[in-house]
């Protein structure tokens, strides 16, 4: 079990009290895709709340350098990465960049925002990664642009075997501020859930695509 200490669980304490995470076991939410899923995720209020951001922007600040050293830019990718990205790179006195999720169809059909030739590499800023396919998409629109990825940061990842492994495959060294397993730790020394309801959450987790709410 994490520490009270932890950052990650502290990330995991802001994200439930400002509902930024909602966990329904028993009366599951539907995501875009058609699965069922018993948490829902939109870290987008996190920009809602000042000492959260703060207290977000100075983890990635601290894990951008311990772990990639000084990248030339940051990268934001849209939508919920934008903000958060440009809030590193103003911390960091870097240089801010975004990706759209594909690129536009007019004017100069930019998926890469931003000036991206005053530097070759960067640290991509996500705000949550799922399957992990609309964040790699970024770090792909990013080296299409002979930009060098050195890693990525998120506030939340559901650590699925599916992400990790696509993950891996691109040779993105992901760090997330918090994760699944984090969070339900938190949700429970918090009596946000229960024992019983940590088992139906876990085994969503493990096939999220085929979870059914009534045999979980």
């Amino acid at each position: 079990m994490s520490s009270p200490l932890d950052p990650a669980l502290k990330v995991a304490e802001f994200l439930l009290q400002i509902k930024a995470v909602k966990l329904s076991p028993n009366k599951p939410f539907t995501w875009a895709s058609g699965w069922k899923s018993p948490i829902y995720c939109d870290n987008r209020k996190t920009l809602s709340y000042p000492a959260v951001r703060t207290f977000i922007r100075q983890q990635f600040v601290h894990i951008i350098n311990s772990e990639f050293g000084s990248p030339d830019m940051i990268a934001g990718v849209a939508t919920g990465g934008i903000a958060h990205g440009a809030l590193v790179a103003h911390d960091l006195g870097l240089p801010f960049i975004y990706v759209r999720s594909g690129s536009k169809d007019h004017g100069l059909k930019n998926q890469v925002e931003g000036d991206h030739s005053v530097g070759r590499s960067v640290v991509v800023v996500e705000d949550l990664v799922s399957t992990g396919g609309s964040s790699l998409n970024a770090v792909q629109a990013l080296r299409d642009e002979g930009i060098e990825v050195k890693g990525m940061v998120s506030i939340f990842t559901y650590g699925f075997d599916q992400a990790r492994d696509a993950f891996a495959e691109a040779k993105v060294n992901l760090h997330a501020l918090t994760n699944y397993s984090v969070l339900l730790d938190q949700a429970l020394r918090s009596d946000y859930i229960t024992e019983k309801d940590v088992v139906s959450l876990n085994e969503w987790r493990k096939d999220p695509a085929n979870w059914d709410v009534v045999k979980a």
